[in-house]
């Protein structure tokens, strides 16, 4: 069982009665009655700073728009993007593209669902994609399903709170994004539905997502970058430089905010000024760990949060080999840096290959059982060897547009050092000058040899000269 102590980045997401004459509708799946007075509302974008609340703002002289009312009433509401999805994030990071939204039923009923199954719940997805989320969620309700349906709902299907958790996520500065959304990240998430039943469960019902970004825009380019939680310096530092380089290319960083190599990737990513995505084992309001709640609020507002669990449910064990799935569809390959023998991201490691995406290992000392995991899919063939950003970038990128160049050697027009240059090469000083005559007897070759060698090899970038003699530079 899990003891770590976890806090709230919000208050209680418990909402307050819903009066059903503010909402139009008893019943929680109904569509309320059209305010209107909603279809003069203006809406603007809003910073990321700023909370996204779905509320009317005052109109702006060049970023409004207008808007009709949605079903939900305006202080439930998620906050929908309001700029067409076809701007890029390259050219304002802190604008979110404008989704097209389902209808209010439709959000309601996936709201609803969300709550009552415990992700992945195959039978109640198989319900969903035969009869649409409305009506599994009125026969969820009634107890009209099937005996592997009723397993999964039974004991919360009575819980009635599709309009609190829109409202709590709202008041978190989120929303729920769903797949009738198009900022439903589609393509990603495909892959889970070819292996959803042989391994890891399939397309989430819906997505809690806090967040300034349009969330499948944000995984078009994404990299996962895993590890143990009980990480080493040389693998945080790893973690970090690699986020760094994948943020400067362009890449999302995709991990699990967990200390260690997580919350290295994603610092490592922020320190660029790049975008990463947070996939949660609880809800998105919720700073697990607690030691990464500043790490949490930040990628909040600058990144983007994901979560299946609504609003206020806290992490547990099996809410994590869960989560993982998510963290391996939507980056475009995983990058595990550190992994001891039995650590979770090795299981990200099997789903990334279950998914077949690109599998990527950093090799880490011998001697670390840090490193144990990751030796062992090396060693089974299973994933290959990375030491650079480009080598990541190589793997997951677009054909042909994103290959790795070979690093550049120390060498002279004619090549590197070999006969006798090598061994004038090897003659020479490591910490201090020798002279050429030193390094004719300690070469055995002729002095006159040696000093014709030896400004080819300064030229070549791999001796210099001192004023006590000759100096070796170490190859690359």
């Amino acid at each position: 069982m899990i003891t770590t102590p976890t806090t709230p980045l919000t208050a209680s997401p418990t909402a307050a009665p819903i009066d059903p004459a503010t909402t139009g509708a008893v019943d929680p799946v109904a569509v309320p009655a059209t305010d209107p007075a909603g279809e003069s509302a203006v809406a603007r974008v809003m910073p990321p700073s700023a909370p996204l609340v779905g509320t009317p703002l005052a109109a702006s002289p060049t970023t409004t728009r207008r808007t009709t009312s949605l079903a939900v009433p305006a202080a439930h509401q998620a906050a929908v993007p309001t700029v067409s999805p076809a701007a890029t994030r390259a050219a304002d990071p802190a604008v979110v593209p404008a989704s097209d939204p389902a209808t209010d039923a439709v959000r309601l009923a996936r709201a609803y669902l969300s709550r009552v199954a415990e992700p992945y719940p195959a039978a109640l997805a198989a319900l969903v994609a035969q009869v649409g989320p409305v009506e599994a969620a009125e026969r969820v309700r009634a107890g009209e399903i099937s005996p592997s349906v009723a397993s999964q709902t039974a004991a919360r299907r009575a819980e009635e709170r599709a309009h609190a958790d829109l409202a709590a996520i709202a008041k978190a500065g989120g929303r729920l994004v769903i797949p009738e959304d198009e900022e439903w990240p589609r393509w990603p998430l495909l892959a889970l539905e070819n292996v959803g039943g042989r391994r890891c469960g399939g397309e989430p019902l819906a997505l809690w997502v806090r967040g300034p970004h349009f969330l499948a825009e944000a995984v078009d380019k994404a990299v996962a970058v895993v590890g143990s939680r009980a990480s080493s310096g040389y693998g945080e530092q790893v973690a970090g430089e690699f986020a760094y380089g994948l943020a400067l290319a362009g890449m999302t960083v995709v991990s699990g905010a967990a200390y260690g190599i997580d919350g290295a990737a994603h610092r490592g990513a922020f320190g660029a000024g790049g975008l990463t995505l947070a996939v949660l084992a609880c809800g998105a309001d919720v700073a697990y760990p607690a030691g990464h709640q500043g790490l949490l609020a930040k990628v909040a507002r600058e990144g983007l949060i994901v979560s299946e669990y609504p609003p206020g449910v806290m992490p547990a064990r099996h809410r994590f080999l869960t989560r993982n799935r998510l963290i391996a569809a939507l980056g475009g390959g995983t990058v595990v840096v550190e992994a001891g023998r039995r650590s979770g991201a090795k299981n990200t490691a099997a789903i990334t290959l279950a998914l077949g995406r690109p599998l990527m290992v950093v090799p880490g000392p011998v001697t670390s059982a840090s490193s144990v995991g990751c030796h062992e899919l090396l060693r089974d063939g299973r994933a290959v060897s990375v030491s650079s950003v480009a080598e990541i970038v190589e793997s997951v990128g677009r054909f042909g547009d994103d290959l790795a160049t070979e690093p550049a050697e120390k060498e002279s027009d004619l090549g590197a050092p070999h006969g006798e240059a090598m061994r004038v090469y090897e003659a020479l000083g490591k910490r201090n000058g020798v002279s050429a005559e030193v390094v004719s007897v300690e070469s055995g070759v002729p002095l006159e040899r040696v000093r014709a060698l030896l400004p080819e090899l300064e030229l070549a970038g791999l001796a210099l000269q001192l004023d006590g003699g000759w100096q070796k530079l170490e190859m690359r």
